[in-house]
């Protein structure tokens, strides 16, 4: 019986092989699944033609960069092109370093979602170690970055240089793009939406007894001075509530 047309084989010995195999049984060759640049199916990293359209699947070599340290296992990274954006991932650890620039590409694309989302590693060789978070410091400057709650609702903690990118532990990226396409965004903006109402609630009620106050101030017996005081506190309340409503 001839070959399944699309079936998945190892690159290195051409053996078939499944999706959820992690290494060829005949070779040994470790396997991690890939998505084709041209039709999106999937196949095994270092397969040169795609099985179902015939499109060259060999990812294109991202361009040369300075070696950089993973912050986490201190190993050089792995600068790695898919679709249309260069991710630096440690082999060791499987964590990805992202550039501000590539990572509001991935956040705003669906494309760039898919690509990366079939294009990284699923696997590291060591897997990720149970350790207490810590502060890990920039590839780029090497100070330390500030961990951040993703659109502060996914709770998802990323490790954010303001001025050079995001670095993800091993299946933080994956988990992101999984947020964003399931409308975590939305969920996000709504809730930005609702702790503004809340502050300008809050706002109101505090300028509502700020006036009370002032009026209260205003008819108690004082002088020529004070009472031209207090109608300027009344008129200064009466603005900050036009401003909030």
């Amino acid at each position: 019986m001839g070959d399944t047309a699309g079936a998945l084989r190892c690159p290195s010995c051409g053996a078939p092989a499944t999706p959820d195999s992690t290494a060829c049984p005949y070779c040994g060759t470790l396997l991690a699944l890939v998505a084709c640049p041209s039709c999106f199916a999937k196949l095994f990293r270092g397969t040169r033609f795609c099985a179902h359209c015939g499109a060259e699947a060999v990812r294109e070599e991202a361009p040369s960069r300075p070696s950089r340290p993973c912050p986490e296992c201190q190993q050089p990274f792995s600068p790695v092109k898919v679709g249309s954006v260069v991710l630096d991932e440690c082999a060791r650890c499987g964590g990805l370093w992202v550039d501000s620039s590539a990572f509001h590409r991935i956040c705003q694309e669906t494309e760039e979602q898919t690509m990366v989302l079939e294009g990284i590693s699923s696997d590291p060789e060591t897997p990720p170690s149970a350790v207490s978070p810590r502060y890990w410091p920039c590839p780029e400057c090497r100070r330390l970055m500030n961990r951040q709650n993703f659109a502060r609702v996914s709770g998802i903690i990323v490790d954010v240089c303001k001025g050079h990118g995001v670095w993800f532990n091993q299946g933080e990226l994956r988990r992101i793009i999984e947020f964003i396409r399931d409308g975590g965004m939305s969920r996000a903006r709504d809730r930005e939406r609702q702790d503004l109402e809340d502050e300008r609630a809050r706002l109101r009620l505090a300028a509502r007894d700020a006036q009370i106050s002032a009026a209260r101030a205003a008819t108690w017996p004082s002088g020529g001075e004070a009472r031209t005081t207090d109608v300027e506190i009344l008129s200064a309340v009466r603005g900050l509530l036009d401003w909030i409503s």
